[in-house]
């Protein structure tokens, strides 16, 4: 059974990868690519949040959740517990209710953290992928012939630059990066008009569209990351949630304002932390935590400069 590379890079008007079969034949295929930005799908006051420094986010998300505690519970206090008749043996049913909403609430804040940041993890593993398959491209490419070499080289290098200093700009402010497509596209076509002529030269040939297939697959993962983050339902959850836990610990009897206070504060500190820690990860490229360029900048200082 012969066997088959695929090449799964293209854009949006016409169509470039590549099939090698085990007798050297060079095939079109035809695939697909995504378009858009994460700012068409998602909320702009949602998406300008990433704008600001992680510092200023994270105060004002605890902030705001501990002046809500302070102020929700001396409203209700003051206002709605005096028109209640609420008896020392009532404590047993309130503590029950408000136990049952904070597991429900805190298993699905936990679960969803959990998410957030192994797709934050698998994102970086992406990015590590993709670059070790360009130093492996970059690699196999230089022990072509003389006549072809130092063209491929220059492409597989330009690249490299341009996910630097031009893609990844781009993909911090949430937009996918085009350009990339073209500078593929060139070397791909450089790279099917050579034609091995010794049985060397075409397992080498061999590798290095594998190495080409695999750096494609990576870069397709690598875009459609850009558009990964929470959806706004599920935001709504995390902060309606956050307010009816937050309202339910209003309602025990304490007769102590002060240390109900400090109880409340410190359970709004809590829920503000994990928040914050979900928002700051939810974007992987976007914000003061993005994963940035360094694998590429690794492989382009150690093994491609002219």
């Amino acid at each position: 059974m012969p066997s088959v590379f695929v090449s799964y890079l293209q854009p949006a008007h016409q169509s470039r990868p590549v099939t090698l079969t085990s007798s050297g034949e060079i095939l079109p295929i035809l695939s697909w690519r995504r378009t858009g930005t994460v700012a068409e799908r998602q909320s702009p006051m949602l998406e300008s949040i990433f704008d600001i420094p992680l510092a200023i986010v994270g105060l004002a998300v605890i902030g705001c959740l501990c002046f809500f505690a302070i102020g929700g519970l001396l409203l209700v206090r003051r206002r709605v517990l005096p028109h209640l008749r609420i008896h020392d043996e009532d404590a047993h049913f309130s503590a029950a209710m408000v136990h049952s909403v904070m597991v429900f609430y805190g298993l699905a804040l936990a679960l969803i953290a959990v998410n957030v940041f192994e797709t934050y993890a698998d994102v970086s593993k992406i990015i590590s992928q993709e670059a070790t398959a360009l130093a492996v491209l970059y690699r196999d490419v230089s022990t072509y012939p003389e006549s072809i070499r130092p063209l491929l080289q220059k492409q597989v290098r330009d690249y490299v630059d341009y996910v630097i200093h031009e893609a990844w700009p781009l993909q911090q402010r949430g937009q996918v990066p085009s350009g990339g497509v073209e500078r593929m596209n060139r070397f791909q076509d450089t790279l099917v008009t050579f034609e091995p002529t010794t049985e060397g030269q075409k397992l080498l040939h061999a590798e290095t569209l594998r190495a080409y297939n695999n750096m494609i697959q990576a870069r397709r993962l690598r875009l459609d990351a850009v558009g990964t983050g929470l959806p706004g339902v599920m935001w709504i959850v995390i902060l309606v949630g956050a307010v009816i836990s937050l309202s339910a610990s209003f309602f025990f009897k304490v007769e102590d304002v002060r240390l109900h206070g400090i109880l409340v504060t410190l359970l709004a500190t809590f829920l503000g932390m994990v928040i914050f820690m979900t928002l700051a990860l939810d974007r992987p490229f976007r914000g003061d935590l993005g994963v940035g360029p360094e694998p590429y900048q690794l492989i382009y200082d150690h093994l491609m400069q002219p």
